[in-house]
C-alpha cells in the first residue's frame, strides 16, 4: 500500500501580547485546503518560546503545548504581530531566546510575518536588502529601526521567495491565502477563500484604508483661503484666487501655505479632492462621472488617475469595498 505524502507544516509562532485575529486566522484557513480526496494538505502546529501559557492581548491567554523545538520541523514558519512590537528596543535587538529557537530553523525552511511581526524577521537579519511590508501605522519606526529593508508600506504583502511579509491583521489572510496558492494552485486558494467567506484576491494595497489627516493648522494665516476653497473643489480653483482670499501675493500666500499645511496649495487641493471622491463613492450612488465632477477632478479619466495614483484602485473598486449602505439614501 503507498505510503500518503508527508503533509506540510506550518508552525506558528505565537510570542507574549499575541495578537488572537492574527493566531487564530492560520489555524482557520490552512486547515480549509484539501486534496482531491478530501485530506488536509497541512499540518498547523503552534509553538511558544516556552510551552505553556502565553499572554494574548485579549481578555484572555493561550495554552501553547509546543516549545521553540517546533520551529526545526516546520516547512513554513508563521510570525504573527504581538504587542511587543509596539514598542522595540532602540536599537531593533531581539531577545536572546528567539534567537536560539531561529538557530535550529532550516535554510530552506520558508518564514512569514503577519502585521509587525516583520519586526522579528527584521531583527534575525532575514530582510536587510529585500522588499517587505510591514502594518502603515509601525513604517516610520521600522524606517528608522532596520534602514537596510526597503519598505514599502503601500502593499498588503511581499513575497521575496523564502521570506514573506505582510501588512495589518486582515492582510495576513491575503498572505495565507498567496501561501496556499504557491503550494497547490489557484483552485484550491479560491476554495479555502469561498469556505472562509474571504475575497480569495483583493486588488489595491494599504493606501485605500489609510485615512490621511490634512494638517489643519490654528492661528493660520492661510484658514480663510483653505475654508473658502473647500466650498469650491466643484469648480477650477487657482493658487491666485486663494492668495487673494488673504489679500496676499502669490509668493507670500504660496510660502505661508507651505510653512503652516506642510504642502503646496496644489498639493493639498489633490488630497481634498480625493477625500471628496472617497466620500461620495463611500456614501452616495451617484455616477463616477458626478462623483468626478463633485470633486473637482473635472472627468472619470481624471478621477480615475487619481485614485490609482494614491489608493491603487479604481473609483468601481473602492465604492465595491467601502460602501456604506447606511449612508445611502433612502
Amino acid at each position: 500500500m503507498p505510503r500518503a505524502p508527508r503533509r506540510h507544516r506550518v508552525v506558528v509562532l505565537a510570542r507574549d501580547g499575541v495578537l488572537p485575529m492574527e493566531l487564530g486566522l492560520v489555524h482557520q484557513l490552512f486547515p480549509l485546503a484539501l486534496d482531491p480526496d478530501g485530506d488536509p494538505l497541512y499540518d498547523v502546529v503552534t509553538c511558544a518560546l516556552r510551552a505553556g501559557t502565553v499572554r494574548t492581548t485579549g481578555d484572555f491567554a493561550v495554552v501553547v503545548p509546543h516549545g521553540p523545538d517546533a520551529l526545526g520541523a516546520a516547512d513554513t514558519i508563521i510570525v504573527p504581530a504581538s504587542d511587543q512590537d509596539y514598542d522595540p528596543p532602540d536599537d531593533g535587538s531581539l531577545p536572546d531566546a528567539l534567537h536560539d529557537a531561529f538557530a535550529q530553523v532550516a535554510a530552506t525552511t520558508r518564514i512569514a510575518s503577519i502585521c509587525t511581526g516583520e519586526f522579528v524577521l527584521a531583527g534575525l537579519d532575514l530582510l536587510a536588502g529585500r522588499r517587505a511590508t510591514t502594518h502603515w501605522n509601525a513604517a516610520a519606526r521600522f524606517r528608522r529601526l532596520f534602514p537596510a529593508v526597503e519598505l514599502d508600506p503601500n502593499v498588503l504583502f511581499v513575497d521575496e521567495g523564502r521570506v514573506l511579509t505582510s501588512a495589518g491583521e486582515a492582510a495576513g489572510i491575503d498572505l495565507c491565502l498567496h501561501l496556499i496558492r504557491a503550494d497547490h494552485g489557484a483552485g484550491v486558494a479560491n476554495e479555502v477563500a469561498a469556505r472562509a467567506v474571504v475575497p480569495a484576491y483583493r486588488e489595491g494595497g494599504q493606501a485605500q484604508f489609510v485615512r490621511r489627516p490634512i494638517p489643519e493648522p490654528t492661528g493660520s494665516s492661510t484658514a480663510r483661503a483653505r475654508s473658502w476653497a473647500l466650498a469650491q473643489l466643484h469648480r477650477p480653483v487657482s493658487l491666485a484666487a486663494m492668495a487673494a482670499q488673504e489679500s496676499m501675493s502669490v509668493r507670500t500666500f504660496t510660502r505661508r501655505f507651505r510653512d503652516e499645511v506642510g504642502l503646496s496649495p496644489g498639493q493639498w487641493i489633490t488630497l481634498q479632492r480625493v477625500e471628496r471622491a472617497r466620500h461620495l463613492l463611500e456614501r452616495t450612488e451617484l455616477t463616477v462621472d458626478r462623483v468626478a465632477d463633485e470633486s473637482g477632478f473635472g472627468s472619470a479619466a481624471a478621477l480615475r488617475q487619481h485614485l490609482r495614483t494614491r489608493l491603487a484602485t479604481s473609483p468601481t473598486r473602492y465604492r465595491s469595498t467601502f460602501q456604506d449602505e447606511s449612508q445611502l439614501p433612502a
